[in-house]
């Protein structure tokens, strides 16, 4: 039997990785810039964000809860797959975790990445990451099989959408009031060789058109290459600040749509300084929040592991884009950099 034709019998969830304590903090940032031409000032820049919260970043416990919910909605509908955890820069970390699956006689894996949006970073990369960690485990290693992006599944703009419209009420705003979708901002030689942009663009208009928002705006934060290398704009305190300077605003919902969890960014980038601008202008600023473990979440990628199990050709999605593919192109998602970026979405 060919490793396409064997049963999937386990379940990986993908994601990032993050520091847990203090102690943890540069061994962690050492792992996310290994191999790449940052300069050490900017990995203290950085240290000092996870410092501000006691070195420890939301995503480890996030994801704990989520295999959590994920269990619990297996079991509920009969799905029988051990659920599994693995990082790319910290502990549990992808050789470990296929290296224990392998010891639990697991040969093939369906993988959920906790990246709602194709690009280097937040896709081929990973699947980079598990194919080394395969080679290191051995011929033993299971064989690991992505799941389709669900940037426009309903169980992911629903959740989004309900977020929105709650941000908007707590600034006590309307259908007017500015909503600021911002997303990990990404190296433009990576966003001309990916779907990024448009699968944001889409997801965006679906959320507000869901929750009946009339202004939005895409923009990005969280930059981290040098000033001469062009990055994905603008940057959503660039935005708030030229905006407010030509058009005085009143009320503002920001909505971390590029994160499925409050990551390190989530919290220092806009609850820390996207709020600390709002407050200085005097503008009453909502930070929407992220699809967490919102049941529609949870639901939305059982129903992605059941579609590719039965291998129905009813797959659904919003839109105008359609359903994702299941397995990726060899062309998607290319990178060649001059110099690597920090990488899209830090713990």
């Amino acid at each position: 039997m060919t490793g396409s034709e064997l049963p999937y019998d386990s379940f990986l969830l993908v994601s990032f990785g993050g520091p847990e304590g203090p102690d943890d903090v540069m061994p962690f940032l050492e792992n996310v810039l290994r191999g790449k031409n940052v300069p050490r000032e900017r990995m203290l820049e950085v240290a000092e964000h996870y410092s501000h919260f006691g070195g420890v970043s939301p995503i480890n416990q996030h994801n704990r809860e989520l295999m959590a919910a994920i269990e619990a909605e297996f079991s509920a509908h009969g799905i029988d797959l051990p659920v599994y955890w693995g990082n790319r820069n910290w502990d549990p970390l992808f050789p470990d975790t296929l290296r224990q699956m392998r010891d639990d006689g697991r040969k093939r894996s369906l993988a959920f990445f906790t990246s709602m949006f194709s690009c280097y970073s937040g896709c081929r990369q990973y699947r980079e990451n598990i194919a080394a960690a395969r080679e290191e485990v051995g011929p033993d290693a299971p064989i690991v099989d992505k799941l389709r992006m669900g940037f426009n599944h309903p169980g992911f703009i629903e959740p989004m959408a309900a977020n929105v419209a709650a941000a908007v009420t707590e600034v006590g705003g309307d259908s007017k009031t500015p909503i600021l979708f911002t997303a990990h901002s990404i190296p433009m030689s990576m966003a001309d060789n990916c779907n990024y942009e448009k699968q944001l663009k889409e997801a965006c208009r679906l959320v507000a058109e869901a929750c009946g928002a009339e202004n939005w705006e895409l923009v990005y934060q969280s930059r981290s290459g040098p000033p001469q290398q062009p990055w994905l704009e603008p940057d959503v305190c660039d935005w708030i600040e030229k905006t407010d300077d030509a058009t005085k605003l009143s009320t503002l919902a920001i909505a971390p749509i590029g994160f499925v969890s409050d990551h390190m960014e989530v919290m220092f980038d806009l609850d820390e300084e996207a709020a600390q601008a709002c407050e200085q202008r005097g503008i009453r600023m909502a930070r929407v929040k992220t699809v967490g473990t919102d049941q529609r979440f949870v639901s939305m990628i059982r129903q992605l592991v059941q579609e590719r199990i039965s291998g129905t050709s009813d797959r659904v999605a919003l839109g105008r884009l359609g359903p994702w593919h299941d397995v990726c192109p060899a062309d998607c998602c290319l990178y060649t950099p001059t110099r690597p970026p920090m990488a899209a979405g830090r713990g």
